[in-house]
């Protein structure tokens, strides 16, 4: 069943690797109507973000040399931060939490569910418009 298209167009950066999960992802994606960039470790999401502009980032918990509170630490240095979602395997209220209290959007446990990934991810899409408003030139850097 192919859902309509939302009144926005979610921007959002993949950080890490999620094998079988990334085909649920992209399809969410692909259905709605969205962009989604796709970064196996920090270093080329940081690459990404400078290129592209993004609403919200979807992490796992960690990576080699590199884990969602750094990519989080990293978000914030931005002049228009996107929100983070963090997934994980072992999501549990305490992951919740931490997630929430320090600064992040959201936690999608993995498995993904689909109906789940897509009311977080434009929740925090519509989220982002609502608290960070800014013309999308200026929005990550660009002279």
């Amino acid at each position: 069943m192919t859902k309509s298209t939302p009144d926005h167009c979610v921007s959002a950066l993949l950080v890490g690797e999620y094998e079988s999960d990334c085909q649920l992802l992209r399809g969410v994606f692909q259905d709605a109507g969205w962009r989604l960039w796709e970064a196996p470790d920090r270093s080329r999401a940081l690459d990404c973000l400078n290129r592209h502009p993004v609403e919200v980032v979807i992490s796992g918990t960690e990576g080699p040399r590199w884990n969602w509170k750094k990519v989080l630490h990293d978000l914030k240095t931005l002049s228009r931060p996107p929100e983070l979602i963090v997934t994980s395997r072992t999501a549990d209220e305490n992951l919740w939490a931490e997630v929430l209290n320090i600064g992040g959007y959201d936690v999608l446990p993995q498995p993904f569910d689909r109906d789940e990934v897509e009311r977080v991810v434009a929740a925090a899409g519509r989220h982002f418009e609502r608290v960070r408003p800014a013309t999308r030139s200026k929005a990550f850097g660009a002279a």
